[in-house]
């Protein structure tokens, strides 16, 4: 049985510091020395003759400076925005609200895909869709979401421990069983992977078993509506293991 674990909030980022104004302006002023003044533009002549000041190049530095700042503040604010619907989302997940949760992590995505470096929130709601999939028995969504999840981030243990659980709801035990296997080598320690190894490698060895059984009755089923038309069936044939060569033989029998 898999403990469903949430997603812990990620970290934001700290911002760097904007360099100080002060050296700004010793800059401009030492190369304001040592340099003959340029004409003034048209647009400063005009604002010269009509006694305004015009733009000087620390007022266009600053202006740049803060256009720059204000688009960090934005992304960041998306990003608090992103977070904030996730964790809405995992509040809805433990009231049992599943539906809901899940309309609260499509949001977190879609916020989060104007992003960039928003991976982990990405793959934290693709996992979290998943199990909100898994609680309502749809198991191939489950397996899509894991699947987005792990594109983001191939190491993600929980969103393969969830990607297991449907696959083995489906029966699907190979499939469950490479994602057992891959949760150890990233986890060795993980019991859960290996308590789960031990069991579904019997139910894939007992499905694989009845599939074959299954393509031969099929085969049997075929050869007989053959060979009825001449009065014969399959089971006029025998295959004979040759014991010095260890080969077969198709030998007729009436």
């Amino acid at each position: 049985m898999v403990v469903i674990e949430l997603e812990p909030e990620p970290e934001e980022a700290t911002r760097p510091s904007p360099p100080a104004p002060e050296e700004q302006v010793a800059t401009e002023a030492a190369g304001e020395a040592g340099l003959p003044s340029s004409p003034p533009a048209p647009e400063e002549e005009a604002a010269a003759a009509d006694g305004g000041e015009a733009p000087s190049a620390e007022d266009e530095e600053e202006e740049a400076f803060e256009d720059a700042l204000t688009d960090e503040q934005l992304r960041e604010k998306a990003k608090s925005q992103a977070n904030d619907a996730k964790a809405e989302g995992n509040k809805l997940f433990g009231a049992g609200q599943y539906e809901e949760a899940l309309s609260q992590y499509e949001m977190a995505l879609q916020i989060a895909a104007e992003l960039e470096s928003a991976e982990d929130i990405r793959s934290a709601c693709h996992s979290n869709r998943a199990v909100c999939f898994l609680k309502l028995g749809k198991h191939d969504e489950t397996i899509k979401e894991c699947t987005k999840a792990l594109e983001l981030n191939p190491s993600y243990v929980k969103a393969l421990l969830r990607r297991a659980e449907a696959h083995e709801k489906l029966e699907h035990y190979d499939e469950a069983i490479a994602d057992m296997k891959k949760v150890i080598e990233l986890d060795p320690s993980n019991q859960q992977a290996t308590r789960s190894l031990f069991r579904l490698e019997p139910l894939a060895a007992e499905k694989r078993e009845k599939m074959k059984e299954e393509m031969i009755a099929k085969l049997k089923d075929l050869g007989n509506s053959v060979l009825g038309r001449f009065g014969m069936s399959v089971d006029n044939f025998k295959a004979v293991q040759d014991p010095n060569t260890g080969s077969y033989s198709i030998q007729f029998q009436k």
